[in-house]
């Protein structure tokens, strides 16, 4: 599946998971019922996944976290906030560069409707 398609599937087990659940739970309760419906569909999913950092000769094998990792291609970071801020943007673009991923999408639960909720994130290629 390319990233498109695998954005569909992520984004309807989401809103599943969010039908079912509602808001108001804690990110790790969403993270893990959504990694729970991704396997169910049979898609790789690697939850909590470092991310290397490599910066000059400083070499941290587990800089950071990635919420989801879905098929190598695609990051998807779980939040449960009153609103996304403009860091958590950065955050997923930085997760996309280090991972060499393109597409990241940014998931708040803490919302009524959960396509209110997603952030599609496109790392620049140039």
């Amino acid at each position: 599946m390319d990233e498109n398609a695998l954005s569909h599937l992520i984004i309807n087990r989401a809103i599943k998971v969010h039908s079912a659940l509602g808001p108001g739970l804690l990110e790790s309760a969403y993270k893990q019922c959504l990694y729970y419906e991704l396997r169910q569909a049979g898609v790789a999913v690697e939850m909590e996944r470092p991310l290397p950092l490599v910066y000059e000769e400083v070499h941290l094998e587990c800089g950071y976290r990635v919420d989801l990792l879905i098929s190598g291609k695609v990051i998807i970071e779980v939040k449960a906030c009153d609103a996304l801020a403009p860091v958590h943007t950065a955050q997923v673009l930085t997760y996309l560069k280090l991972s060499d991923c393109k597409l990241g999408l940014l998931m708040n639960f803490n919302v009524a409707l959960m396509k209110d909720g997603i952030k599609r994130v496109v790392r620049n290629l140039q």
